[in-house]
């Protein structure tokens, strides 16, 4: 629970670190008596952002406890939560960063049938640009003489140049966690809409990515359509795994829980194919199961030998696609038990409600990690499972992952829309000797902690104040 406070009158602009994004490191729930509790969030950003002590962080709110906190001035200190109006927020949100640039950028558009930019999707980006000029006049007000703003994502792509107009004086970052679109695939937004989000990432002094793939990719784009890049400095940062905080969090008590539940899902002497991810459609899960049940029937050796553990946690359950996709998930897990399972073996065991506790657990049990997005920014659970992997593990990585910039020496490589290849992959995984999978996750860790959070977040300040 969290306790209430009259606002505050403005205090004079002087915040000299202030970072921007969707979703902010605090969320609200409104009780049915009306009080708001608190909860923490995690994750890459949240980590790497405790590097730094003064700083503030601008978010928008993000459901009616969010919205209501506002209202009655309750907050944080080093956080501001903006109160967008919710339905703006669903346009800009869901209508346009989720919808259109999300898609763009990880190559899911079925173009024979879409996208279609009508009249709707003006209106949607319309309520897009308003929604970020919401953000680019919340750090004008906020940020102190010569400050440092470092921009995040895809939701937040104009708000560089809006506020370089309202604040000229200020150093200012953008970073995208996402991949970026190759030039012919960019293009398919229309052409005012293309030259405002570029021009919009540009009014940065630094633009950064996860990999030099994204980088070069989103430099293709200036080129192509504005001439290059400008003024406009160009980094590479590659988000690694917090290998402190896995290893501690992994050895609790309620992750050890999760595993003797897990231990007995899977049954006695058997091997284990284990993934995590979200029900997002450029995680690939369905083109994962297909590849599964592949390998059942191209090495019916490993039938009752080996499970398939997936954690498919539901996401953007508010978006038809979304919704129709988890259920296909569901649907072909439950086909594949019903075609090969027998009464002592459950050939995929499926977990759709979120537990970071049993993730966990099923990195320390994994022999095989299974990864194969179509399109990833990173991909930390490529990352993670090595970390925490008890008895060594082989990573099954899809060549199309930010991560394999950095893990495809020590993985086994795939082609994401390759069932066949995949499912090939994976028997190479499961066959793997002790001593192999060892050496290969002791190099796989190394380089997946390589650039932890709170480090990947001071190289990025430290590299937008030099001049």
């Amino acid at each position: 629970m969290v306790s209430e406070h009259a606002p505050s009158s403005p205090a004079p602009s002087t915040a000299q670190v202030l970072v921007a994004s969707n979703r902010g490191p605090i969320t609200y729930t409104l009780g049915e008596d009306g009080t708001l509790d608190a909860k923490r969030g995690g994750g890459g950003l949240v980590s790497g952002l405790s590097a730094v002590d003064d700083k503030l962080w601008v978010c928008a709110a993000l459901g009616d406890g969010d919205r209501e906190a506002v209202r009655r001035g309750v907050g944080e200190p080093g956080v501001r939560m903006l109160d967008i109006d919710a339905d703006v927020h669903a346009d800009a949100y869901n209508g346009i960063a989720n919808s259109v640039l999300w898609f763009v950028h990880h190559l899911l558009y079925q173009t024979p049938v879409e996208p279609v930019f009508d009249a709707e999707f003006r209106r949607q980006w319309a309520s897009y640009e308003t929604y970020n000029r919401a953000f680019a006049q919340a750090l004008a007000e906020e940020a102190g003489e010569g400050a440092s703003v470092l921009v995040q994502d895809y939701h937040l792509a104009l708000v560089p140049g809006m506020l370089r107009e309202l604040r000229p004086d200020l150093r200012i970052g953008h970073f995208s966690h996402t991949p970026w679109a190759p030039v012919d695939y960019f293009r398919l937004l229309p052409d005012d809409i293309g030259e405002q989000l570029l021009r919009g990432i540009l009014g940065a002094d630094r633009a950064a990515f996860l990999t030099r793939r994204w980088a070069d990719a989103f430099i293709g784009c200036c080129t192509e359509v504005l001439g290059g890049t400008g003024r406009t400095r160009i980094g590479v940062h590659g988000l690694g795994a917090d290998a402190d905080f896995l290893r501690r969090r992994s050895q609790e008590a309620d992750v050890d829980e999760r595993m003797e539940a897990l231990r007995e899902q899977v049954g006695e002497g058997r091997k284990t194919i284990v993934r995590v991810d979200r029900t997002e459609l450029s995680k690939n899960i369905v083109r994962g199961l297909h590849a599964y049940r592949a390998l059942l029937d191209a090495h019916p050796e490993w039938r009752e030998r080996v499970v398939h553990v997936a954690f498919a946690y539901p996401s953007r359950q508010d978006l038809a696609v979304y919704r129709d996709y988890t259920a296909a998930v569901q649907t072909l897990a439950t086909e594949i038990n019903g075609a090969y399972g027998t009464e002592s073996w459950t050939p995929v065991v499926l977990h759709v409600k979120d537990d970071f506790a049993r993730s966990l657990a099923a990195y320390r049990l994994a022999d095989v990690a299974l990864v194969n997005p179509i399109r990833d920014g990173m991909n930390l659970v490529a990352k993670e499972v090595p970390v925490v992997s008890d008895h060594g593990c082989a990573l099954v990585l899809s060549r199309e992952a930010g991560a394999y910039e950095e893990l495809g020496e020590d993985a086994i490589v795939v082609n994401p829309y390759d069932v066949v290849g995949t499912a090939q992959a994976l028997h190479e995984a499961l066959s793997m000797s002790a001593e192999e999978r060892t050496g290969r996750t002791k190099r796989l860790a190394e380089a997946a902690t390589a650039l932890p959070p709170q480090q990947w977040f001071l190289d990025q300040l430290e590299a937008l104040r030099q001049e």
